[in-house]
């Protein structure tokens, strides 16, 4: 079993993470032997482009060193450890995009990069993504590395002996709406017999609530999962199980890749990134598949920050790399080399991001994905949304792997969420 990009991210399976940790002494993460003149950076595998970092060290040679280090395991956890200890601190961190709100109330530990000048290069990133670093006391904690818009994998050729559209903007204009996306996979459960259109429930259920400008607790700290943005994503991804549309094929198996080389699971809903999770998995299917819009409009999975700690002495050198290495042209070579798709709009119309790419039939991806990364919902990402959405997430889990009943699984996901919101703090 090959583990994908995304999988590596989560796993943390970064080699070096585990001895670079035990070469730092205190004090803005300097390593042992220091001149002092040190820029320590910590980031987890695939965060960012290895050419754009080794570029970074190379142009900024004169003026430091600087230590890339890639952090294996719970990476939240231990950047949390270090900040909390005041050692070991680095000087530019890293903030994955799903736990920036969590982050954002521990402001106070980030230097406020719009004291720095920020604000002159805001026009430059998509303006969705940037307010997402903004803290509650208008303080930016991180620059924008990269986000996940969502498309519709798919295997034309499945689609086409399914009678179903199978042209990249075809597919986009004929299944843009839920109902027509869940009508066309009953039809290709029917001409192919054994063939799927979805492979979990629980990316139904994820891609909706990003579809909504609402998430799980708002502004005035009130829990809002139980609201109807919430409950028409649950109730959408239990239509699609109860409709036979769901594999039960578990992803990342070999069962999984079969099935896929052989047209029985030729479409999903992912990020950008899976772009290059599919290339990993299933390197046979090259040239059978295309890329479409999502139905149900854009939504977005992902995407990250980096950060500039309290703790480092020359937050304006640092700032000078951050915005280097995250300028357009830079963000275009790291969707090049680690699928990171860039917040830098300018970036889009780059060269190298309007090649033609082989594996997905010479079709120009950025078409799909440029206008959807724009059009990305704004919604208001709190704190506490990861610990209130899990339970929802486990119990669909509970539905459509385990065959709980879906009713008693959202209350028993609501009953769930009332308790932890107590525990939190916040209102219900």
């Amino acid at each position: 079993m090959r583990l994908s990009r995304r999988g590596l991210l989560r796993a943390g399976l970064a080699g070096a993470a585990a001895t670079s940790l035990g070469g730092l002494t205190t004090g803005c993460g300097v390593p042992t032997g220091s001149t002092g003149r040190d820029m320590v950076l910590w980031y987890w595998s695939g965060g960012l482009s290895p050419k754009v970092v080794q570029d970074a060290g190379a142009r900024y040679a004169g003026a430091v060193d600087l230590q890339a280090i890639q952090i294996g395991g719970y990476y939240r956890s231990k950047l949390l450890t270090t900040l909390t200890g005041r050692a070991h601190i680095p000087d530019i961190a890293g903030l994955k995009g799903e736990d920036m709100a969590s982050y954002l109330p521990n402001s106070d530990q980030f230097v406020d990069l719009r004291t720095l000048g920020a604000d002159r290069l805001k026009d430059r990133y998509l303006g969705w993504k940037w307010d997402q670093a903004i803290a509650e006391d208008g303080s930016m904690v991180g620059f924008p590395i990269d986000c996940g818009p969502v498309a519709h994998y798919y295997q034309p050729a499945v689609f086409e002996k399914a009678g179903l559209p199978y042209e990249p903007a075809d597919v986009s204009r004929e299944l843009a709406t839920w109902d027509q996306f869940f009508a066309a996979g009953e039809q290709l459960r029917k001409r192919v017999p054994g063939s799927f259109i979805l492979t979990d429930a629980l990316s139904v259920l994820s891609i909706s609530v990003n579809q909504s400008t609402k998430r799980f607790v708002d502004r005035d700290r009130h829990f809002i999962g139980d609201q109807e943005h919430v409950r028409t994503a649950w109730d959408r991804a239990v239509e699609a199980t109860h409709r036979g549309l769901v594999s039960k094929i578990v992803n990342g198996t070999p069962d999984n890749t079969s099935a896929t080389e052989r047209g029985l699971l030729p479409s999903q809903l992912n990020a950008s990134w899976a772009a290059g999770d599919i290339k990993l998995n299933v390197p046979r299917t090259k040239g059978k598949w295309r890329v479409a819009n999502c139905p149900g409009g854009p939504s977005n999975i992902g995407g990250s920050f980096l950060a500039i700690t309290k703790a480092c002495r020359e937050p304006e050198k640092a700032f000078e790399m951050i915005t280097w290495m995250l300028d357009a042209g830079n963000q275009a070579q790291g969707f090049v080399d680690s699928v990171l798709f860039p917040s830098t709009p300018a970036s889009y119309a780059m060269r190298q991001l309007r090649e033609p790419d082989p594996f997905f039939g010479d079709q120009i991806t950025m078409d799909v994905f440029g206008p959807a990364a724009r059009e990305i919902p704004v919604a208001f990402n709190s704190p506490y949304d990861v610990a209130l959405s899990t339970p929802i997430n486990d119990e669909m889990r509970n539905f459509y792997v385990l065959g709980k009943n879906p009713e008693k699984a959202w209350r028993d996901a609501m009953s769930k969420c009332r308790r932890i919101a107590d525990h939190l703090g916040v209102s219900h």
